[in-house]
């Protein structure tokens, strides 16, 4: 598994792939090899000029491919709910698009803004999504977390970080959020008899323009992982056959062991209620009776 490289993706014609925040980074990597192996891949981004300027990027260098840009702002529901209208079919969602260790903020909707972004941006995509997902014969959904989510706490009673807020600590807590739903989602899928997939992924320490690493940056930058490599534990979860629903793997598609927090199931669910509370999207396929 560790010599696994995206040359050995298979042929992926017929596939129809979305990729959350592909402008930029692990997310742009993500969409060139999934098109250059053939998917038809949308770039969803918020920024339609660096969202077209990618398409452009992509088709240069996988001459041919099937990829085009939608607008999609995961940290206002509306967008949210405007870019899945638009989609008819969907066989892989890689929820890549993340924001972090940023001043305090809020989404549109007024949910602290790495919370709302990360978690429940995804979380209502995911579930607007769900019923062309599984019109696929074999749907898979690839969220990216982060070996950070080891730091994250969920108060349930201080959602909005009013006590006390932390760059890293609601990082934390955004990429806790997407462990906890990767895994419950699978449950969900597994107990309604679905084919369905769910896998987190942890790219490592990448060399995005995700963090400002500041005057070091330049330096720091030849420790840490291209962009390229970043990519590889999503695009190993999203087309090898040996993935299974609910791993969680990481750098070199090395399979991973998360907290205790993230696969605590009671907490799960409690996520689970709380954010169809607050996005307003249900999974009615696979609501539990």
């Amino acid at each position: 598994m560790s010599a696994w490289t995206p040359s050995d993706l298979p042929d992926l014609t017929g596939t129809t792939a979305i990729v959350t925040g592909a402008n930029s980074g692990i997310g742009l990597a993500t969409a060139l090899e999934l098109a250059r192996h053939g998917a038809r891949v949308t770039v969803a981004s918020r920024d339609p000029s660096r969202g077209r300027s990618a398409v452009g990027d992509i088709q240069r260098v996988a001459r041919g491919a099937d990829v085009h840009y939608a607008e999609l702002d995961l940290a206002d529901l509306s967008s949210v709910r405007a870019f899945a209208a638009t989609v008819d079919r969907v066989d892989l969602l890689i929820n890549n698009a993340g924001i972090g260790m940023i001043p305090r903020g809020q989404t549109r909707d007024g949910f602290e803004l790495q919370f709302g972004t990360n978690h429940l941006g995804h979380f209502a995509l995911t579930g607007l999504l769900l019923p062309r997902l599984l019109a696929s014969s074999s749907p898979r959904v690839i969220t990216v977390s982060s070996d950070a989510h080891k730091v994250g706490k969920l108060d349930f009673d201080d959602l909005g970080l009013e006590r006390g807020y932390g760059k890293m600590s609601s990082y934390g807590r955004s990429k806790l959020a997407n462990l906890l739903f990767t895994l419950e989602l699978q449950r969900r899928a597994a107990r309604a008899g679905s084919s369905l997939v769910s896998v987190a992924t942890h790219p490592g320490a990448t060399a995005t323009n995700f963090f400002t690493l500041g005057p070091l940056q330049p330096l720091l930058r030849l420790f840490l992982h291209s962009p390229e490599d970043g990519a590889l534990p999503s695009l190993y979860a999203a087309a090898s056959p040996d993935v299974r629903g609910g791993e969680y793997l990481g750098p070199k598609a090395k399979r991973l062991t998360p907290s205790r927090t993230a696969t605590d199931e009671a907490l799960a669910r409690r996520l689970w209620e709380v954010s169809t509370e607050l996005t307003g999207v249900r999974f009615q396929e696979f609501a539990y009776n």
